[in-house]
């Protein structure tokens, strides 16, 4: 199979170019090659490496470096400049539309370049001369593997069970393929629903399977090549036969997290990050340990620099102390609780070219209060603290895939042994805010509410054990906040002219030591000065307080109720009650829960089942 390069949009790199997924070329589908294949040496590209995430990688529990993915772009004469990601053409089964014959490879030997075609038909008398599509089908396993549909093995198969819907065992081989010469023998044939696949040699002929045994390798992917199995070896593994387009092909893990300081208070640039960023550098200084040596090191280093040797030398005792983060420790798991803690402290000496910046507009808020009467009033009073977050910067790390909605994530690197994960480094700006804590500890003990959150926590704990763990502890004020989120971002796509797309959020939710009931909306993009501001005007009282005014009226009603709000469940794993994408649901992309666990009561209330809203309860500084 020939070898491609995929170009992609930064910004859509790890989801359209994930390990093991499939992706639609210029002429065919392809299969996208694990990282151990991007690089010479498993070793990145020099500069890749996202630096100062230190922070970020311990919070997700993560020891390898995060690097750039390489970025490749066409030039006029459709040659390629720079590194790109390798793809194979998979599957390599391609098949006639008109007659269903099936060919192998047929590219192999088209050194024109032309469209392929269908060089048979359903008699000898006629010939199709139908251009060839690919295969819509493919064998995945629950442990991460992929392979061609083994179509010769269907064809000559006898069933294992009474339905063909069960799984096929081979027999022993045929000499179909040496009767047929070169020429394909094996064809598809549909009719109706019903579809099997025939050898026109022998006119052996068996229906569709939807599963089949397979003999699998460990870490079987359509551009490892796999050695023949033994004698003796040939377990075969029961495998799923599935379309191309099945969302259960693949799944990439991608997990995000926001820099946060001391980390995002580092200055670019600087001779202290010069040298921290300059491993070479360092070990040409540590090898001259000859004083006259050492000096006549230190004065070419700050020539190349530009500055001073003192600045030089300051900067080496600031890495011995710990430069950036002076002995600082991080715990995995407490990545939510560092950021709401930055997201509400105000930083001192702030500076706008840092990668976290924040304003406080909590007096402002509050202040509008005595403005307002009613509903709107209830509103201001709910929003405990409103910030704007002007400048943030968001690390993505794509740390493998899983097919069928398996537990078993396979790395990047399929083998597990890279020292290194693709990530992004992703810059833009948001709006924060926190619900009144008097608000939610009086609202959230309604046992109709309670009773009603206890469904979806039952609900997600037998999905999570199908495969879909959300990580999340779901709480009545859990599926309050992730509702309110989602109303917000449908309100600024309709209002702001936001594409809901290209909005992401972040929920802040605890009833532990630490109470946390925050909902962090924001835009992130790959450019290095992030977005044009609109978030962070929208993130000021006034405009804020008609966005979110909107928003709780627009949850109220659903153009499908009385079916949706009076649903007792929708959405995958029955992972939703009163919400649907008529009026609740957002892109895939912009929710961090996979449009699960929504609910419009929790924000409206229901009279009829006993649940009072959210702004029905007084806050204690009324």
């Amino acid at each position: 199979m020939t070898d491609e390069a995929i170009p992609v949009l930064l910004s859509h790199l790890l989801r359209q170019c994930a390990v093991g997924t499939i992706v639609r070329g210029k002429e065919f589908l392809m299969t996208v090659k694990d990282t151990s294949k991007w690089y010479r040496n498993d070793g990145p590209p020099p500069r890749s490496e996202i630096r100062y995430v230190d922070q970020v990688r311990a919070s997700l529990g993560i020891d390898q470096r995060l690097c750039m993915p390489p970025v490749a772009t066409l030039n006029d004469d459709g040659s390629i400049r720079g590194t790109w990601i390798p793809a194979v053409r998979f599957p390599k089964w391609m098949c006639c539309p008109e007659c269903g014959l099936l060919y192998e490879m047929p590219w192999k030997g088209n050194h024109n370049g032309g469209k392929l075609r269908c060089e048979g038909g359903k008699s000898p008398q006629h010939t199709c001369n139908t251009e060839l599509e690919q295969v819509q089908w493919v064998v995945v396993h629950e442990d991460g593997y992929m392979a061609d549909v083994p179509w010769y093995s269907i064809a000559h198969s006898r069933k294992k069970n009474k339905s063909a819907s069960e799984f096929t065992e081979p027999k022993q081989s045929t000499p179909c393929y040496k009767t047929s010469g070169n020429r394909p023998f094996l064809r598809i044939k549909e009719k109706g629903f019903r579809r099997s696949v025939l050898c026109t040699a022998c006119h052996s002929q068996r229906e569709f399977p939807q599963r089949t045994l397979y003999p699998l390798k460990k870490g079987q992917q359509p551009w490892i090549r796999q050695e023949p199995p033994s004698r003796g070896d040939d377990k075969s593994e029961l495998a799923w036969i599935i379309k191309i387009n099945d969302v259960r092909l693949h799944h990439s893990c991608i997990c995000r997290a926001l820099v946060i300081p001391p980390e995002s208070r580092i200055r670019s640039g600087t001779v202290v990050d010069r040298m921290y960023s300059n491993s070479d550098t360092q070990k040409k200084i540590e090898k001259a340990r000859k004083g006259l040596q050492k000096r006549s090191t230190l004065k070419r280093i700050a020539r190349d620099w530009r500055c001073s040797v003192d600045e030089i030398s300051e900067a080496l005792d600031e890495i011995k102390r710990g430069y950036p983060l002076y002995g600082k420790k991080f715990g995995r798991g407490n990545i939510h609780e560092g950021e709401y803690n930055a997201l509400l402290k105000p930083i001192p000496d702030l500076r706008e070219d840092e990668d976290f910046v924040t304003e406080q507009n909590t007096e402002e808020w509050k202040s509008l209060a005595n403005q307002q009467t009613g509903h709107v009033r209830k509103i201001i009073h709910l929003v405990d603290q409103l910030i704007e977050v002007r400048r943030l910067k968001e690390i993505a790390v794509f740390k493998g895939f899983s097919r069928l909605g398996s537990d078993n994530i396979v790395p990047p690197d399929i083998s597990g042994s890279s020292s290194w994960l693709p990530a992004l480094s992703l810059r833009g700006e948001g709006v924060f805010f926190t619900l009144n804590e008097s608000y939610l500890s009086e609202w959230q003990i309604q046992k109709s509410l309670v009773s009603r959150c206890d469904t979806l926590s039952r609900r997600g704990l037998h999905h999570v054990s199908r495969g879909i763990d959300h990580d999340v502890e779901v709480s009545p004020r859990f599926v309050l906040l992730h509702t309110l989120a989602h109303a917000l971002i449908r309100q600024l796509e309709s209002q702001a002219g936001y594409p809901a797309a290209s909005l992401r959020e972040r929920i802040y939710c605890s009833s532990s030591e630490l109470r946390m009931a925050g909902v962090l909306i924001y835009v992130a993009v790959p450019d290095a000065l992030g977005s044009l501001g609109g978030i962070v005007e929208l993130a000021r009282p006034r405009p804020f307080l008609r966005i979110m005014s909107a928003a709780i009226n627009a949850v109220g009603w659903c153009s499908l109720d009385p079916v949706c709000g009076k649903h007792t469940g929708q959405g995958p794993g029955l992972l939703n009650l009163a919400a649907c994408h008529a009026c609740t649901l957002i892109p895939e992309t912009s929710c961090a829960y996979s449009n699960t666990f929504l609910d419009r009561t929790f924000v409206k209330g229901d009279a009829d089942n006993n649940i009072r809203s959210v702004l029905d309860f007084e806050s204690r500084e009324l």
